[in-house]
């Protein structure tokens, strides 16, 4: 039986908390993690009817009305918890038809290795998806920055403004006030420990259980212990890709207090002297390598069959998601911290609609997104399939949830959401090249430098 700290406190109390600027493979991640999901390849909408159409049947095809004229869109969604998966999102879009039988919606699944791959060859075939789920990283800093997004002002009304978290609604939106981004739900990612191996090392005593936190020299000690205790490799920086680089990034921002971008999110500034001091610490740490030949999907399999003793690609969804090949405690954790106030990255999910030029589809493709992320008895069971947290305060929509309510505690940890300052796709090219380059012996701030060059020539260009 797993071992579980039971928190006293409700969800929704833990969504009281101020969250500071919260914010994704890198599945997210987240975001950004799951790296590890099937591929599959984008395909063309399906058309209800059969035949060639005149100009006039396409028109009226493309209208919706009180007439019973349909509107076919095409949602292409990352895998968000369970919105990658066909016989949970099928059931979304069923409640979304009782409601709307006039939408149709066409689905394609994503993954976090080829996802984008999909969507650039589609964007650049003229067959964009109408609708697509992912984080503001992708809406806002890459597809809405580009120009490639509609404009969703209308549906951030002032009650929407009023229930969504300030943090939130600031990361959904660019510099000048327009939103790309509708979220539904969110997350703190954490690294995590098998207690097992920890245990059996006598390093618990390193760690605060309850809380889930660390020091930094605690860390250093957890970790020498667990080599002492014979495990050769404790735990990875993958840097095979970008894939979960959020906890790469969070990793190395956390050991000494660094940032990546400064507050206004205009520059990159990962080259700061703590965060020298962090890579310096991360290069000498014996049991802990620079590996060039995994991605954090792969660093969360490796993980999750034993083979790693601690993973930093990790939120709750890993834990859900792997919980038939995991045979051992999980132990979720916050980073590392010299200051003892660790600041995660966050992942931020919702949905953001490409301009394809047609009307109708857009307000089709509003509707849906109102219907799952507003309406009253469905949101709960919107969030609820991305296996996260809302991004408003429903009352606690997990009571009874021992894991969800364990994983819970980190949501106050939630930092800066720096993942929509431009020139962010490049960056996060450039920071798994840096840490391949110091993997390999070059120099740290030498690495760091040209990082910090590289990321900000982009987000000058952009």
């Amino acid at each position: 039986m797993k071992y579980r700290k039971i928190l006293a406190m409700t969800l929704s109390c833990v969504m009281a908390f101020s969250l500071a600027a919260c914010g994704s493979q890198d599945s997210g991640a987240g975001t950004d993690q799951k790296d590890d999901a099937p591929a599959q390849d984008g395909g063309d909408e399906n058309v209800s009817n059969e035949g060639e159409k005149d100009e006039a049947d396409a028109d009226a095809d493309k209208d919706q009305s009180s007439d019973g004229a349909s509107t076919s869109i095409t949602l292409w969604t990352y895998p968000i918890g369970s919105w990658g998966d066909s016989a949970t999102v099928d059931g979304l879009i069923k409640n979304f038809n009782d409601a709307h039988p006039e939408i149709q919606v066409t689905v394609e699944y994503l993954d976090y290795t080829n996802g984008d791959d999909q969507i650039n060859t589609a964007i650049e075939g003229g067959k964009a998806p109408d609708l697509v789920m992912e984080g503001p990283e992708r809406l806002v800093a890459n597809w809405g920055a580009k120009g490639l997004m509609v404009d969703l002002s209308d549906l951030w009304t002032d009650e929407a403004k009023e229930a969504i978290y300030d943090s939130v609604e600031s990361a959904c939106q660019n510099n000048e006030g327009v939103f790309y981004e509708y979220p539904l739900c969110m997350t703190a990612h954490t690294m995590a420990i098998n207690r097992d191996v920890f245990e059996e090392a006598d390093a618990l005593q390193y760690l605060d259980e309850e809380k889930g936190t660390w020091t930094t020299e605690n860390f250093q000690k957890a970790v020498q212990a667990v080599v002492d205790s014979g495990k050769a490799q404790a735990g990875a920086v993958f840097c095979g890709g970008q894939g979960g680089d959020q906890g790469t990034r969070a990793l190395i921002n956390n050991l000494y207090g660094g940032t990546f971008t400064n507050p206004e999110h205009t520059e990159y500034t990962a080259n700061s002297d703590e965060n020298i001091k962090a890579l310096e610490l991360l290069k000498g740490m014996e049991g802990l390598n620079f590996d060039a030949s995994i991605q954090g999907g792969d660093e969360v399999n490796l993980f999750s069959n034993g083979t790693l003793a601690m993973a930093f690609c990790w939120n709750v969804s890993q834990e859900k998601n792997n919980a038939e090949t995991i045979a051992f405690d999980v132990l979720p954790m916050a980073f590392p911290t010299e200051s003892g106030d660790p600041k995660l990255c966050g992942g931020i999910w919702g949905f953001g609609i490409f301009d394809n030029g047609d009307a109708a589809k857009i307000d089709a493709a509003k509707t849906f997104i109102d219907f799952m992320a507003n309406d009253e008895t469905q949101v709960v069971e919107s969030v609820k399939a991305s296996s996260y947290w809302p991004v408003k305060d429903l009352g606690n929509i997990y009571e009874g949830d021992e894991l969800m309510t364990e994983y819970a505690k980190f949501i106050p940890f939630m930092g800066d959401y720096y993942q929509v300052v431009s020139g962010w796709a490049e960056a996060r090219t450039a920071w798994w090249n840096m840490l391949q380059q110091i993997g390999t012996g070059t120099d740290v701030k030498t690495a760091a430098d040209e990082f910090v060059d590289t990321a900000n020539a982009a987000a000058a260009g952009n």
